[in-house]
């Protein structure tokens, strides 16, 4: 019996998404690996920051849990991986519980850069945030939780970055109308495109003085999202050798934070 970590979801939490993760290998003889501990195991790399090699000795050896990561994040056929399907389900969930739709009507965007350490291969520079690294664009409801997610270099712009987050496979949204942006995103062929890819209508919201911080209605969902990744030691800078192990700690944070709201 190891000790808890602050990074755990409790085992009936787990229990909600068992049945997806257990399904990736199929069982010849009776598992001997508690699968539990190894989600664990990649929560706790994801808030601490450490290197795999560098877990704990009472949680799993990292190569298992490496493995599991692997066939976790793994993309089928149709664009999606195991880890994509759990966190729509889970989305589901949480917005059932709350008295939505499962389809929302409105998402709202936007970009973080996030530097890169030394062992990161793909990388760009952010001219605007003086940044070189990675750029994570998301495509957030009204809680918060991504419909759409994608890695780029920093140096991709935020027009170009909001067209790959919609032209990527993501799940049909049947009842959007609306995606709300910022002013980076300005532009008419920008909208025209956007309207194309999702059939919802662009608004941009737009501060109203320069160098004064104002909460914008709506757009501070978003903000929060990036917050709840900054609490993740791993997602402070990007240590990842590739744009996809970023983007798949990114969904298990977001995964972990969907988790702990249902007790």
């Amino acid at each position: 019996m190891r000790k808890a970590y602050e990074s755990d979801v409790s085992r009936e939490q787990y229990s909600t998404i068992a049945g997806y993760l257990e399904r990736v290998k199929v069982k010849t003889k009776k598992r001997e690996i508690d699968l539990y501990e190894v989600f664990c195991a990649i929560l706790y790399r994801l808030k601490n920051g450490i290197k795999w090699r560098d877990m704990p000795h009472d949680l799993p050896d990292w190569r298992l849990v490496y493995y599991y990561f692997r066939r976790w994040t793994h993309v089928d056929r149709e664009g999606f991986s195991t880890l994509d399907y759990v966190l729509g389900q889970m989305e589901d969930l949480h917005r059932h519980a709350n008295g939505r739709e499962l389809s929302p009507s409105m998402l709202i965007v936007d970009s973080k850069s996030v530097q890169n350490a030394d062992t990161a291969e793909e990388k760009g520079y952010d001219g605007a945030k003086k940044k070189s690294g990675v750029k994570i664009h998301a495509a957030v409801d009204v809680f918060g939780f991504p419909y759409a997610v994608v890695i780029t270099t920093a140096n991709v712009n935020d027009r170009d970055g909001a067209i790959g987050l919609f032209s990527q496979p993501y799940y049909p949204l049947s009842r959007l109308e609306k995606i709300l942006f910022d002013g980076g995103y300005t532009g008419e062929d920008f909208a025209k495109k956007i309207k194309r890819l999702t059939g919802a209508e662009v608004e941009v919201v737009t501060r109203p003085e320069m160098h004064k911080f104002v909460v914008i209605p709506k757009r501070w969902v978003v903000e929060r999202s990036f917050g709840w990744l900054d609490k993740c030691r791993l997602l402070w800078k990007n240590c990842e050798r590739l744009l996809s192990s970023t983007l798949s700690f990114v969904k298990f944070a977001f995964l972990s934070i969907l988790l702990k709201r249902f007790d």
